[in-house]
């Protein structure tokens, strides 16, 4: 039952929406009431929260920014029914919105988004401590009592930092610091059997598929000359069946037609046309009519 409150508490922190410090960033040692292990929405949200109810707190973040995928270009908020979204979660819309002008905004730049979070960080007085991934925890019995991290970008022992807590926090999307501590977790999705569901596991769809007659092989044609990057061998199971698969990181982008507000996209260093004939051929059978098209 400990194992799956301490999951339940993650989930919950996570999903409820979810620079700065000085004297975190050369201490050694550093001790607080609250450490919270991940710089997403979520963990600075939790973080503010727990400085506003009187607890010392230290903010931990391996990168160098804040807000998560909120600030690092999911920009596009999913949202149904937006009356149930309330306490910070609605404060962070509204907030967004103040900056645009209106009363509430659920589309917004990363960069916006990020300010706001740096913002909360600054009301609220706690530090954080940027640059910082977790290589080692202590335990006394079932209890963490402290952690050690050490520079994410420059790892050298001279510079790895203690961090002693009485409540730590998980707030990063893989929970590194979970699985350290010896919380046991499972990676893939579950076969419908597994629960009795009837949405899990392998589901192939009548939509989001390829049409039919798309060339797999590098050579049109040729099953000898090897299959086009991106396209796996792995025969499909069948619907509701699990595996152990991860589903794949992948790149937000943000696009303005506002000139000055632009980034020219420059061809990058390892960039390979190899990996996007796929796309070429099927563009072959539904050529791309509008921005619509490809953004959706």
């Amino acid at each position: 039952m400990k194992n799956i409150k301490v999951i339940i508490l993650a989930i919950i922190t996570t999903c409820f929406m979810a620079g700065v410090s000085v004297n975190a960033q050369s201490s050694k040692l550093i001790t607080a009431d609250i450490c919270v292990y991940g710089g997403t929405s979520a963990g600075v949200i939790a973080a503010y929260t727990a400085k506003k109810i009187g607890k010392t707190v230290i903010l931990i973040e391996p990168g160098k920014h804040l807000g998560g995928m909120s600030s690092g270009g999911l920009g596009y908020t999913d949202i149904g029914n937006k009356y149930v979204v309330t306490g910070l979660a609605r404060d962070f819309y509204r907030r967004i919105g103040t900056h645009y002008g209106k009363f509430e905004q659920w589309i917004f730049e990363p960069k916006v988004a990020e300010g706001i979070f740096n913002d909360y960080v600054k009301r609220a007085g706690f530090p954080v401590l940027f640059r910082n991934r977790l290589i080692k925890v202590k335990k006394e019995e079932n209890q963490l009592k402290e952690i050690i991290v050490e520079d994410s970008y420059k790892p050298s022992t001279a510079t790895n930092k203690t961090i002693r807590a009485k409540v730590f926090i998980d707030c990063t999307y893989e929970g590194d610091l979970m699985a350290r501590s010896g919380v046991s977790y499972t990676v893939g999705r579950e076969a419908n059997s597994q629960y009795d569901e009837t949405i899990n596991g392998v589901e192939l769809l009548d939509k989001h598929q390829f049409p039919d007659n798309i060339d797999p092989y590098k050579v049109p044609g040729d099953a000898k000359s090897g299959l086009l990057w991106g396209i796996s061998k792995e025969v499909l199971q069948a619907n509701g069946a699990g595996d152990k698969k991860v589903q794949a990181y992948n790149f937000r982008i943000t696009l303005t037609n506002v000139p000055e507000n632009r980034i020219p996209i420059s061809k990058p260093e390892n960039y390979d046309p190899k990996k996007y004939e796929l796309l070429l051929r099927l563009k072959e059978k539904q050529p791309w009519k509008s921005c619509s098209d490809v953004f959706l």
